[in-house]
């Protein structure tokens, strides 16, 4: 009989030095067998995101607001030159202001006519703040609980200010050549939203975007207290306005080119309305980024012009 000090000399012998970690094939644990892994497996309920609108809603009116002013470069915009330029792939100084106007005016609604062909839409190129409130009303009446589109570009007037307010125009007179102005006016958001109402989706192409948005959530929850107020002291009495019932500005999406502190990028190998152009041909400009990343590695045969075409 082998001594326990011979035992364990040879038994080092013949196993590896984590000897301890081994066990017996029928000491090892078995896996998968703790109860979760033997219950019925059952799926988890869906749950909606929080972002999407009720079904079957259309967006079926379409404002587009342009306030370009071409050929005139804003007071507070210090541009580097040279800069980008193209609106709805065209160059306004190729071409007289007016002509240049109404000719972006009319691709940028072919460009969303490709994603909504139905949807009624009314340009308001360099409006007056009386035009954009005609404008918003009668596509809202139009539309009554469906949703509105507010597409705004203020390339061609001042960044928004602190309160939230856009820029439009004031008063325009217009000859065969040129177009002239008065001065710059703003538009209050709170004004605004009582024009479009909601359901409505805003598109803001312009810098400093996001102090909208911000500015926006503020005076929305202002409108829904004031309605909720004016709605009780009707009970029993008139009718509010169709608008007026209901609404909920919860149901508004709002995108912004930047935010509050951003400008709009000036690359002249990029179009000025960057964010647009991303929006409604977002394949056309996703090409014509990867080409400029990657030209002299990837694609070095494949030019700019070639895109375009």
């Amino acid at each position: 009989m082998k001594s326990e000090s011979q035992k364990q000399e040879g038994e080092s012998i013949s196993q590896p030095k984590d000897a301890d970690n081994i066990l017996e094939d029928w000491k090892l644990p078995l896996v998968f067998s703790e109860v979760r892994h033997l219950e019925k497996i059952e799926g988890v309920p869906p749950v909606l995101h929080t972002w999407r609108m009720r079904e079957r809603m259309k967006t079926v009116s379409v404002a587009l607001v342009l306030c370009l002013n071409v050929g005139v470069d804003p007071p507070d915009v210090v541009k580097t030159q040279p800069c980008s330029r193209m609106e709805c792939w065209i160059d306004p100084l190729s071409m007289t202001p007016m002509v240049a106007l109404e000719t972006i005016g009319a691709r940028l609604q072919k460009q969303y006519e490709r994603w909504q062909s139905r949807a009624r839409y009314k340009q308001s190129l360099d409006p007056t703040v009386e035009v954009v409130k005609k404008l918003c009303m009668s596509l809202r009446r139009n539309a009554k609980e469906e949703r509105v589109l507010f597409h705004y570009n203020g390339h061609g007037v001042p960044r928004p200010t602190p309160n939230g307010e856009i820029w439009v125009f004031n008063k325009v007179s217009f000859s065969i050549l040129t177009i002239s102005y008065t001065q710059y006016i703003p538009l209050g958001i709170y004004e605004l939203q009582a024009w479009m109402g909601s359901p409505s989706i805003y598109v803001y192409d312009c810098s400093n975007a996001g102090i909208i948005v911000d500015k926006f959530c503020e005076l929305a929850e202002q409108h829904e207290k004031e309605l909720e107020t004016l709605q009780k002291s009707h009970i029993g009495g008139g009718q509010l306005g169709s608008n007026s019932n209901n609404v909920s500005f919860k149901n508004c999406i709002l995108l912004a080119a930047c935010s509050t502190t951003q400008t709009l990028p000036m690359n002249p190998d990029l179009p000025a309305d960057l964010f647009t152009s991303c929006l409604t041909t977002p394949i056309k400009m996703a090409l014509r980024w990867f080409v400029l990343q990657n030209a002299s590695r990837l694609v070095p045969n494949i030019t700019l012009e070639m895109i375009d075409k």
